[in-house]
């Protein structure tokens, strides 16, 4: 086998690559469909993130191809065989805050700054140069590889479905858009809604849940929530007893009046749904309140409420639904409620997020859901689904990356199981590798984003082992 010092090899080049990297961080990169173009179906930034790649691509030699101005691909090599590495140049928006400019790529205490730094446009340009230091090298390839770049990794995925529609899958491949050292299992994501319409009812009730509102993604723990009541009888009764509810749960909120109607607002703890007891869910705290009332309010409001507490209330395991599962891979099944919705005439919703474990079997759990909103005049609408991804950790995929890992680093390359989704459940064979190594802090979509220096080095390094390992002849 040959021996090769990688690093060396990264440190001859890393002027150029923090000066290509400093040049594909200063573009804007963030969806805008408002002004999409057929040439920019995306918006222009993100249009010229992938022209800006392919460019380089050409420059260094490789083959280049722009597939729908969705998707493009960066290609070495001969053969059959196909390793993939899924990256993507899109970026969340900047948000405010920052100490720097979010697109300048300033350097400073060892890190670089700038939206995309470390999600994705680092890895991707790390995954890049190891590309680049094999061809340059001139080593022998018996398979083809390919720096396939997306364009829409941060809302639908538009892009890997237009490019996987008309290009050929790869046998096997990496995504730089996670964690190393490598993450080999993800649960499954299901969204969907659970829905009511109301019946045509007398409004004698001595409490009229007007509506309730809570919760703008299914994928987070909402933070806030709503409702408003028209009483009939002592208001103040149901004033004092929110406050002493807020008081004995530790948690904050008003009360108001206006119209005749009282707004009773509930604050929660936010969270990612793939965790929902990480959070304080507000929505489901304030149904809990108004469950005391339940047998006082109007008959749409008594269904919603009754039903977010008997089946969702302290349940983030699917205990309601019957659907508890867990595995020795990915762990437990979560629910997340996301958004809850109710007003008189429209009827009650609520919005789920399901991180469900490799090895679960959704067709029974959606059985055992179905039965149970069929009982309580519920249906299920807008299901969606992400399949589980999941690469056996005996696969040569595997073994290698943990070989390349722990060459470079000197460290145990563990198998980690996620309950979110990375760009690696696109490929049929992928896992998610890097670039986020363990113990450094998660500043993607955050102010001040970084990347430090060090880590974009060591990655290339380790991304070039493995693109070589993985296609060279004779390993």
């Amino acid at each position: 086998m040959t021996t090769i010092n990688w690093m060396k090899e990264v440190e001859k080049r890393q002027d150029d690559l923090i000066k290509d990297l400093q040049g594909l961080l200063h573009i804007k990169s963030v969806l805008d469909e408002e002004n999409a173009t057929e040439d920019a179906p995306l918006g222009k930034g993100v249009k010229e993130a992938l022209d800006y790649l392919l460019d380089l691509g050409n420059k260094d030699g490789f083959i280049s191809k722009n597939v729908g101005n969705l998707a493009g691909h960066l290609e070495m090599g001969e053969g059959k065989g196909l390793v993939g590495i899924l990256c993507h140049v899109d970026v969340v928006p900047e948000g405010d805050g920052w100490s720097v400019d979010p697109y300048s790529g300033v350097i400073k205490d060892g890190k670089i700054f700038a939206r995309g730094s470390s999600d994705d446009k680092g890895p991707t340009l790390a995954a890049y140069y190891g590309m680049k230091i094999v061809k340059e090298l001139g080593l022998p390839l018996e398979k083809r590889v390919r720096l396939i770049v997306g364009t829409d990794e941060e809302s639908d995925w538009r892009c890997v479905d237009h490019y996987f529609e008309r290009e050929e899958m790869p046998d096997m491949g990496f995504a730089p858009d996670g964690d190393f050292p490598i993450i080999n299992a993800e649960k499954g994501i299901a969204d969907y809604d659970l829905v009511f319409k109301p019946e045509a009812e007398a409004n004698s009730a001595n409490v009229r849940l007007v509506s309730f509102h809570s919760g703008r993604r299914y994928n987070m723990v909402p933070d806030h929530a709503e409702a408003k009541l028209q009483v009939n009888g002592n208001k103040g009764d149901i004033s004092e007893e929110f406050q002493k509810f807020m008081q004995n749960a530790s948690l904050k909120g008003k009360i108001f009046e206006e119209n005749g109607e009282i707004s009773l607002v509930l604050e929660g703890k936010s969270a990612h749904g793939m965790e929902p007891n990480n959070g304080v869910n507000a929505g489901l705290q304030l149904a809990k309140f108004l469950y005391d009332y339940s047998e006082q309010l109007n008959g749409g409001g008594k269904q919603f409420i009754d039903f977010a507490v008997q089946f969702l209330y302290e349940q983030s395991r699917g205990e309601g639904f019957g659907i508890k599962y867990s595995d020795e891979i990915t762990g437990d099944l979560t629910m997340n409620v996301g958004r809850l919705d109710y007003n008189e005439e429209n009827g009650g919703r609520f919005g789920i997020n399901m991180r469900y474990p490799v090895t679960f079997n959704m067709e029974s759990g959606l059985k055992s859901i179905k039965e149970i909103l069929e009982k309580n005049g519920y249906t299920l609408e807008n299901f969606s689904d992400s399949k589980p991804h999941h690469v056996d950790k005996n696969e040569p995929l595997i073994k290698t990356l943990q070989k390349v890992y722990e060459d470079q680093t000197g460290e145990k390359a563990e198998l980690l199981a996620i309950g979110g989704g990375t760009y690696a459940r696109s490929l049929t064979t992928g896992v998610a590798f890097g670039a986020l190594f363990p113990g450094r802090p998660d500043v993607m979509h955050q102010k001040d984003e970084f990347m430090f220096v060090e880590d974009l080095f060591k990655a290339t390094a380790i991304y070039a082992q493995a693109i070589f390992e993985l296609a060279g002849r004779n390993n």
